[in-house]
């Protein structure tokens, strides 16, 4: 399945890619895709702020996970980071990795470990009207999306994220 634009167009892959995480998984509160570094970002919220050390041992903690994941895999990530702040009251941690080896099982991964850690406090989208096959559709979508956009060369610097219920992509 492609995704269209309104006026009938498709979606380009890594626009594709953007959405189908973000329809996905209602835990990711924004994407950002770089072409040149090869980047992806995830972005999460935590309704409230939290001290140095659970955050630390959060990022050990997924670091070391998703690092396991790709020896099992017989890989090795190119770009691993985890990155926290506070805003207002809140907290925001960023994951970010490269799109030659993130795969959507390690995107699950990843949400797991939030909700074993955090679940009282993470931030989702309600996503209630997502039927188990239509989050597979999703999760079929983001391996496409990741499997072309590993053999392309240009592409915009984007960033998506949800609004009042909406998906929104803008190019940086």
């Amino acid at each position: 399945m492609n995704l269209k634009y309104k006026n009938g167009d498709e979606v380009s892959d890594s626009i594709g890619l953007l959405i189908s995480i973000l329809v996905r998984y209602p835990e990711v509160g924004s994407t950002n895709y770089d072409p040149e570094s090869r980047k992806l970002a995830l972005t999460f919220t935590l309704s409230q702020l939290l001290d140095n050390e659970p955050l630390q041992q959060f990022k050990n903690k997924c670091i070391s996970c998703i690092e396991t994941f790709h020896y099992l895999e017989n890989r090795k990530p190119n770009i691993l980071n985890l990155k926290y702040s506070a805003y207002e009251g809140l907290t925001v941690l960023e994951v970010q990795r490269d799109v030659e080896t993130i795969t959507h099982n390690e995107i699950a991964l990843i949400i797991s470990l939030l909700h074993q850690d955090f679940a009282n406090i993470l931030v989702a989208d309600a996503n209630d009207s997502l039927m188990e096959e239509d989050l597979e559709l999703q999760e079929e979508m983001i391996g496409h999306a990741l499997e072309n956009i590993k053999g392309s060369t240009l592409d915009k610097k984007l960033i998506a994220f949800r609004e009042e219920g909406r998906v929104l992509v803008f190019n940086k």
